[in-house]
């Protein structure tokens, strides 16, 4: 619910106590992976069967509140994702907040399967905005499954997303939240129905679109598709196609899986207008991370226009504007 602060000192200390006992950062995968596969479940607190809402909400240590929702996709070889997410948690959160890119962050980190053939193909948490995010991104299942179409059930997460969640930057300011979804491969056909009884528990009876439901949540989340290069889809024009046809501009295609959480940061950062992309990756390289930058600069070329100075005196807007994206109308 985005209560308390996030600690470095704690969080390092957490890393350090885990190595230091040859603890694996996922524990709850790690425990997992020690039953029979058909007992394998999402941990209590990331189960979506009968939520109600996930919800991002002002308080009196965050009183503007903005929700970050991160949705990895955990097939395959995607599970290393998760990990580089974790081990850079604490400077995900330096750049939003020290450099100013957000002033309240409460971020929800949640997984991805395949609804047609995984145990656990989707997994959500809460909206945080103390080391309790920690916690929840390494509760997640990594189960490594999929069902080998080169589609997972990503548009099964965007109807979660659309119609399970409630936020007061949107209730109280008309402000859309930020949703990464990241992944390498296609959202399925259609959303089945029966998925969504099945894992989510509404008692839906019809079929759902795949564009309709991104127009859904296109209304209250700026919503990007972070494509790594992590399998031999980065190159793939089917899938470029696809999530340009859905997110215009927003879909990103990520040199350096590495870079993911400077790529968030700096995507938040040009989006609220507090950089632009030249002053964001000069953060980056402040930080020493170089070789991000780098990447980051790539990926973000199209979206990355002008924005702001760093006073906040308006500058020329960018060719393409965020807001006037196409989410598959």
């Amino acid at each position: 619910m985005g209560y308390g602060n996030w600690d470095d000192s704690a969080y390092d200390a957490a890393r350090t106590f885990r190595a230091a006992r040859g603890l694996d950062d996922f524990g709850y995968t790690a425990d997992m992976r020690s039953v029979p596969w058909d007992q394998w479940k999402a941990h209590p607190t990331l189960d979506p069967h009968g939520v109600t809402l996930r919800e991002s909400r002002d308080s009196a240590d965050h009183g503007n509140s903005l929700p970050i929702a991160v949705l990895f996709d955990v097939t395959g070889s995607m599970g290393r994702v998760p990990r580089i997410m974790q081990e850079k948690l604490a400077k995900l959160h330096g750049l939003l907040q020290r450099k100013g890119y957000a002033d309240d962050p409460q971020i929800m980190f949640g997984a991805i399967g395949d609804a047609d053939t995984d145990r656990v193909p989707l997994q959500v948490g809460q909206f945080e905005s103390d080391n309790r995010m920690d916690e929840q991104l390494r509760m997640i299942l990594l189960e490594g499954g999929g069902g080998g179409q080169k589609s997972e059930s990503y548009e099964l997460a965007a109807y979660f997303m659309a119609r399970h969640t409630a936020t007061d930057a949107w209730d109280k300011r008309g402000q859309k939240g930020y949703l990464f979804i990241v992944g390498d491969e296609l959202n399925k056909p259609r959303l089945p129905a029966r998925h969504i009884r099945t894992v989510v528990g509404d008692e839906v009876t019809e079929d759902i679109s795949v564009p309709s439901i991104y127009r859904e949540l296109g209304d209250r989340w700026h919503v990007h598709y972070v494509l790594p290069n992590q399998s031999s889809y980065y190159g793939d024009p089917e899938i470029a196609e696809h999530w340009q046809e859905l997110l215009g501009e927003r879909f990103l295609r990520l040199d350096d899986p590495a870079a993911v959480c400077e790529l968030i940061a700096l995507t938040i950062g040009i989006g609220e207008d507090r950089i632009d992309l030249g002053a964001g990756l000069a953060d980056l390289r402040d930080i020493g991370s170089t070789s991000e930058a780098d990447a980051v600069g790539k990926a973000l070329a199209p979206i990355g226009g002008t924005r702001r100075t760093r006073n906040g005196g308006p500058l020329p807007a960018a060719t393409t504007g965020d807001d006037d994206v196409d989410f598959g109308r």
